[in-house]
């Protein structure tokens, strides 16, 4: 089993914080979701998780696996098992998605994956995201549409199979069909040795994944966790409900942004403060 536990986390961009004293403890065979209006420190918290420079820890700790990571380089968590999946993933021109994936895999395990079994893995993870194969002998996410990147995120999960993995929002923009292989994907690796926080606006997405957790951050710091009967009030009545019984004020445009949208409907929400 693994445990990814955030103690005391404050995290700061410049030289404004933003997440206040996060405590909070993934284990594998979860699923964390983590809500909140968009500004609120969600995005914030899995890119300091996974050691992206731009978000500066000002206090407490990272503990992975009873190590402490929260100085660790990013390619050193990715390879003791953290995985982010980013909502806008980036073209790397020149290296190819198998190239990349393999060596990632290579430089995860103690023995060279051989060419056949890695062969084998690939084709079958293509055809579970929907890709061709000849899809992975291009360039990272290069002339792909989001939808594709979406999808190209999913097949490096599979084929890397990390022990924790973080979701910032790769739902977002993708049509029905697409969000439900998404859930689809994420359905079939949950296990034992599978963690997963998810951060998304869709009730749709935690029907199709359901939670096993779900937290609530406001202003930096998470305010209240529980289960699907969550879910359930933010899709009803969206924030308001927890300024009323937790006495938190937020600001005008937070209120204005703070709705969970259902598949299918607009969502009223700008771009989580990264």
């Amino acid at each position: 089993m693994s445990r990814l536990e955030i103690n005391n986390l404050h995290v700061s961009v410049g030289e404004v914080e933003i997440l206040k004293g996060i405590n909070l403890v993934i284990n594998s065979g979860e699923v964390h979701a983590l809500m909140g209006p968009n500004g609120n420190g969600k995005s914030t918290l899995l890119n300091a998780i996974m050691g992206h420079p731009k978000y500066q820890i000002t206090e407490g700790k990272i503990i992975f696996n009873d190590e402490n990571i929260t100085e660790a380089e990013v390619n050193e968590r990715a390879k003791k098992g953290l995985f982010l999946a980013m909502q806008y993933p980036q073209e790397i021109t020149g290296v190819t998605m198998s190239d990349f994936m393999r060596s990632a895999i290579n430089a995860k395990n103690e023995k060279p994956v051989s060419l056949y079994k890695f062969i084998k893995e690939l084709e079958i993870a293509t055809k579970e995201v929907g890709f061709d194969l000849d899809m992975v002998h291009r360039s990272i996410n290069e002339g792909f549409s989001g939808g594709e990147k979406k999808r190209n995120e999913l097949l490096q999960i599979m084929m890397l199979k990390p022990q924790i993995v973080l979701l910032d929002e790769l739902d977002s923009g993708l049509d029905v069909d697409a969000l439900n292989l998404v859930g689809n994907v994420l359905n079939k690796m949950q296990g034992p040795d599978f963690g997963c926080v998810i951060v998304s606006h869709y009730a749709k997405m935690y029907k199709l994944v359901r939670p096993t957790h779900v937290h609530v951050i406001i202003d930096g710091k998470i305010v209240k966790s529980g289960g699907q009967e969550i879910i359930d009030k933010i899709d009803s009545e969206g924030y308001e409900w927890v300024q009323k019984e937790l006495g938190i004020e937020f600001k005008k445009e937070e209120k204005r942004q703070a709705v969970l949208a259902s598949c299918g409907r607009k969502v009223a929400i700008k771009k989580d403060e990264k």
